[in-house]
């Protein structure tokens, strides 16, 4: 499997990482539901059996849980892979979450991290969120210090715009950029993209199924049957108006990839490397037979046409 660069950083990444965030379980705002962590463990595996070789996974999901989850799977391989996570979201003993970027908090948050993921020095360090917005130097001044520790090797961000990237660039490099990107989420195509490439900015999509809705196994009976927790069913883009306009992008996809023998969720994955800023996209899991609609976009690229499709569909179908 091909790797590629991120950013300034010596890390050479696989196209596909395994997205940690479901692993979370279910039980707090932004959650997909209960999960089995046996089954997340066994995906965990199962992706680093066939060559994945990074992980991102974030404090917030599952209120700790989610890095758990990782350090079990991780316990007793040899070779390890690359550990992402992020900080700059903490929560209370009533497990209420709120957004912090004061120097003390980022640093706890970071030892908290580290003891959960059983490792002495996280591969990236990421800025979850860029909130509260006057705190951002704070947070990524204390994030630079960290990185001179030896804590944590890079430092990244999540979420930024253009103008909240410079600020931080300003005081010191930004190693990538995590921010959701997909066929039905493509608003980085501005002038995020052209900073991170004008910069040296790796740049690590994260959804690019939009949380599932494009891999070809959503429907509307799945959807109306999510628990109460899952918060995607409170999603625009799982409802209508955009729902039936969604799933039939989906059948699009289907239809390009069946040419190859690809899934819809391979399609759409693909569409968002075909873009040379991107260094790699994460894939969320949670079972291990979910890689097998996924593993194909790590070598498949879309040709011009198909991108020319996907385009053509989304202008005679507008959300």
């Amino acid at each position: 499997m091909q790797t590629k660069r991120l950013g300034n950083s010596d890390l050479d990444l696989t196209p596909l990482g395994i997205g940690a965030w479901a692993m979370g379980g279910g039980g707090w705002k932004f959650a997909w539901g209960p999960q089995d962590d046996s089954q997340s463990i066994a995906a965990i595996h199962k992706a680093l059996d066939a060559g994945l070789n990074w992980i991102d996974t974030a404090a917030i999901y599952g209120l700790g849980h989610s890095e758990e989850v990782v350090a079990r799977a991780l316990q007793d391989r040899p070779q390890k892979p690359y550990i992402f996570t992020k900080c700059a979201r903490s929560w209370t003993e009533n497990r209420e979450i709120f957004p912090c970027l004061k120097r003390e908090v980022v640093r706890k948050e970071c030892e908290d991290s580290l003891r959960r993921l059983n490792v002495d020095v996280i591969d990236l360090y990421q800025m979850h969120w860029p909130e509260p917005d006057e705190d951002v130097e704070e947070g990524w001044e204390t994030m630079a210090r960290l990185q001179e520790e030896g804590k944590v090797r890079w430092i990244g961000v999540s979420n930024f715009s253009t103008e909240q990237l410079k600020r931080a660039q300003a005081i010191a490099p930004i190693t990538s950029l995590q921010p959701p990107y997909s066929i039905l989420s493509p608003e980085i195509e501005g002038d995020q993209l052209d900073y991170c490439a004008a910069n040296g900015i790796g740049v690590l999509v994260y959804s690019p199924m939009k949380s599932g809705l494009l891999t070809g196994k959503m429907t509307r009976e799945r959807i109306a049957a999510m628990p109460e927790d899952d918060f995607r069913q409170r999603t625009p883009h799982f409802q209508e108006p955009r729902l039936t306009r969604n799933l039939a992008l989906v059948e699009k996809l289907r239809e390009i990839g069946a040419r190859h023998g690809g899934t819809p969720g391979e399609v759409a994955i693909a569409w968002t490397l075909r873009r040379p800023e991107v260094t790699a996209a994460i894939v969320g899991l949670r079972a291990p037979e979910q890689l097998d609609g996924v593993i194909g976009a790590a070598e498949f690229r879309l040709s011009e046409g198909e991108i020319g499709e996907i385009t053509s569909f989304l202008a005679a179908n507008p959300a």
